[in-house]
């Protein structure tokens, strides 16, 4: 695969020639430089990546007391998370205790 040197879009073959579909940029092809390039048969497939789960063994906890009635816990996880519109993040609790969940 070649990239355009004046613009950085892909670069497509025309015979003898590479061809740049976005700015028309045209350059000479290189035979050997081509025998370089890594071909998806010669790649390995490792898989898809590891994705970590923050929410996951969370054993961070916060000293803040459950506004629920029935629950005198003072201990809750808690967790940002963006608003709608992305004006600005929300804290998000959950008690220790019973699981109520509560924001500020």
């Amino acid at each position: 695969m070649k990239f355009c040197d004046e613009c950085g879009s892909m670069m497509h073959t025309e015979g003898d020639r590479w061809a740049c579909r976005s700015c028309e940029n045209e350059e000479p092809r290189d035979s050997q430089a081509e025998a370089a390039m890594a071909t998806r048969d010669g790649q390995r497939d490792d898989g898809a990546p590891d994705v970590a789960d923050a929410t996951r063994d969370a054993a961070e906890t916060v000293q803040e007391p459950c506004p629920a009635a029935d629950c005198d816990g003072d201990r809750a996880t808690s967790e940002m998370i963006p608003k709608p519109g992305g004006s600005y993040e929300v804290r998000l609790f959950t008690c220790v205790e019973c699981g109520h969940k509560w924001r500020e």
